[in-house]
């Protein structure tokens, strides 16, 4: 008969609620959100003939896109994501930025990273005033990437 002694169980798994945004141009806190990290290869589609005349269609990867990626927090006096935008709009320069999104199991441990390169605010939202609703406020800032890039 085999016997199972406890030991140590690491989680296979990661978990999405642990993470932080790290990006030296700007400190960005209180977010409770990112969504949008994605990877896309476009596909170029190449018709051959054979030989005997059978047609083939062939797929091949063209050039890669990545996801807008989006930014929610609770909407407070710190207006560092609205002005960040608000440089863009007035033509004000250095306004994109290199950065990380950090993902960390429960021990604080990092266990996954995102460097995107070249980001910058395409889009600032907040959510809708309705005197009907004792919600909080939240704010989103959509940044568009250069490159993405998964290192851990």
């Amino acid at each position: 008969m085999a016997i199972n002694t406890a030991g140590a169980v690491e989680d296979k798994f990661l978990v999405g609620s642990w993470f932080t945004l790290e990006m030296p141009k700007l400190k960005i806190s209180g977010i409770t959100e990112i969504s949008g990290l994605a990877l896309e290869v476009d596909v170029v589609e190449v018709k051959q003939q054979t030989a005997k005349g059978k047609l083939l269609l062939m797929k091949r990867p063209a050039s890669s896109k990545y996801g807008d990626i989006t930014i929610k927090r609770l909407l407070s006096a710190d207006k560092s994501m609205w002005q960040w935008c608000k440089d863009i709009r007035d033509g004000k320069n250095g306004y994109r930025t290199d950065g990380s999104i950090v993902l960390f199991d429960i021990s604080n441990k990092e266990v996954g990273r995102w460097n995107f390169t070249n980001a910058w605010p395409s889009k600032w939202s907040a959510s809708d005033l309705d005197v009907g609703q004792g919600d909080p406020m939240t704010e989103e800032l959509t940044l568009t990437v250069e490159l993405l890039d998964r290192v851990k």
